[in-house]
């Protein structure tokens, strides 16, 4: 499928939710979310990443996961036990590639197949908007997370992610 009808076909599904929807087309080679914040102006906890996982034993389970970019996901602990996998990894960009359709800092949980559970951490729901990829790395969705809670697919998850401490000495 071309970038466009992708966007095109995310962006429907982002709208389906009936929640409003910003489009933020962006640079791709500043889609990783520090570049992306610095550019366009967005902090870190407005930014919800989703990120494929997939079990290694046994193999075949796999959940998209959104958090936000100061979070990170609990893939040994929260994760592998509600995938219900003994080994549980971050999806390679070609195995996301292969079942989402999206490039790796455009993933989002619009319009992927329904077969890929979308969980959302919980603290994803306690920001009044969020910027998540819009299927490829040169569109970003701004959105409340109602949105997301919205899919079909979709279950918020308590601990699915943990708080990243900051340093401020650097």
């Amino acid at each position: 499928m071309d970038r466009t009808s992708l966007e095109a076909g995310v962006i429907a599904v982002a709208r389906g939710t009936g929640f409003d929807v910003d489009c933020v087309e962006c640079d791709p080679d500043l889609a990783d979310t520090a570049a992306f914040c610095e550019t366009y102006g967005f902090t870190p906890n407005q930014s919800a990443n989703t990120i494929v996982v997939a079990s290694r034993k046994p193999e075949g389970l796999v959940a998209a996961c959104v958090v936000l970019a100061t979070h990170r996901l609990n893939v040994n602990g929260t994760v592998r036990k509600k995938l219900g996998a003994r080994k549980v990894s971050f999806a390679p960009a070609d195995l996301t590639a292969r079942l989402t359709g999206m490039t790796m800092g455009g993933v989002t949980p619009f319009g992927l197949p329904s077969e890929i559970p979308v969980w959302i951490d919980a603290d994803v729901m306690k920001e009044p908007y969020v910027i998540v990829g819009g299927g490829s790395r040169s569109l970003k969705l701004g959105v409340p997370p109602q949105a997301l809670a919205a899919l079909d697919s979709a279950e918020v998850v308590s601990g699915l992610a943990n708080p990243v401490l900051q340093d401020d000495s650097k």
